[in-house]
């Protein structure tokens, strides 16, 4: 970590964080009264650390093969909005469904979260929702990268309610979250552009990569990336992956030791205009390239294994479906989808 800072957290909202790649897909929604939006709750103790991310629940069975060569994906119909005046973002997988990010170009960048049933039918699940990236909790709630509040959100699906789970960095707004992943033990990582920074008054002097810790601590991985953007885990969670730079970026890999600290970066790959990204069993990437309108597949050494192309500006990817072998992807104002033989991660 280069830095630290403290943050108010509640625990209970820790306790549902913790253990969200190890869910199972089938599990139940927790229980009980939904917090008032905005309000902390209470709770006596952590619930317990799942078990070893290197047993990633989304990756038991034979994991497939990656694919290879030039492919293409297809629209799906139901989806298309208008690529002109905003874009989909933050795709994730609930088991039952793809949620978005569905945000506008307008003053304060107006979001909505969407939901995409696997019968193609579209539905808005949380009205102005401020949102950009989506990870799934241990709950089955949706944890937000929201730019209209410049913090990250919990959302509860059955009723709508926002609890803040962190705010500010050393007293000061952040510029504008816009992707997340959270590790097997309840860390989220994500990355803080300046794209949506606009939407609220403050920020922060730098655009960063931030660790949550599970007891509040806010600590920066990087600073030196020049608007960080997409940002994944391996199944095991042990690297950090991490986009950013504009018209000539890197993608970034990071060691993830034990204790769940990150170390030293070192680029993985060369990349143009990159924006999020989704990781398969076999632990390789999926890069959307915003104006090349295409994804490029990686290895976990870098190595270049098959590139997807859609029809328009694309912005990130995640893995769903009866058995996680389709990749959504998501865009100016477009879902495509595009079968797989190889299982991945849904956020």
């Amino acid at each position: 970590m280069i830095q630290t800072s403290r943050t108010v957290l509640s625990v209970a909202m820790l306790a549902l964080l913790l253990g969200a790649c190890q869910r199972e897909e089938a599990a139940a929604p927790a229980t009980g009264a939904a917090p008032a939006p905005d309000a902390p709750a209470a709770s006596p103790a952590l619930a317990a650390p799942a078990a070893s991310a290197s047993a990633n629940a989304y990756c038991t069975g034979e994991p497939g093969t990656a694919p290879s060569g030039e492919l293409v994906a297809r629209r799906i119909p139901g989806a298309d909005g208008d690529g002109s005046k905003g874009l989909y973002e933050g795709p994730v997988w609930d088991g039952q469904a793809l949620y978005f990010s569905d945000f506008q170009f307008s003053d304060g960048f107006p979001s909505r979260i969407r939901r995409l049933g696997a019968d193609g039918n579209l539905a808005t699940a949380i009205e102005a929702s401020g949102s950009n990236g989506l990870a799934l909790g241990s709950d089955g709630a949706l944890v937000a990268a929201t730019h209209d509040r410049k913090e990250l959100s919990r959302y509860d699906l059955r009723d709508g309610s926002r609890i803040r789970i962190v705010g500010q960095f050393e007293g000061q707004p952040f510029n504008s979250p816009n992707d997340l992943v959270i590790g097997a033990d309840g860390t989220i990582w994500f990355t803080d552009p300046d794209f949506q920074r606009a939407a609220a008054p403050g920020g922060q002097a730098k655009t960063r990569v931030y660790r949550v810790a599970t007891d509040g601590t806010v600590g920066v991985v990087d600073d030196s990336i020049a608007n960080p953007n997409g940002i994944a885990l391996s199944p095991d969670g042990r690297t950090l992956y991490v986009a950013g730079g504009g018209e000539q970026g890197v993608l970034r890999a990071y060691p993830v030791d034990e204790a769940g600290q990150a170390g030293p970066g070192r680029d993985l790959a060369s990349t143009e205009v990159p924006d999020g990204m989704a990781v398969d069993c076999l632990g390789n990437v999926y890069l959307t390239e915003h104006t090349r309108q295409r994804v490029r597949v990686l290895s976990p050494q870098g190595e270049s294994l098959a590139t997807i192309k859609v029809d328009a500006n694309i912005t990130n990817a995640a893995f769903g479906g009866a058995d996680r072998r389709t990749l959504y992807l998501t865009g100016a104002g477009a879902v495509w989808s595009i079968g797989l033989d190889v299982a991945g991660l849904p956020y």
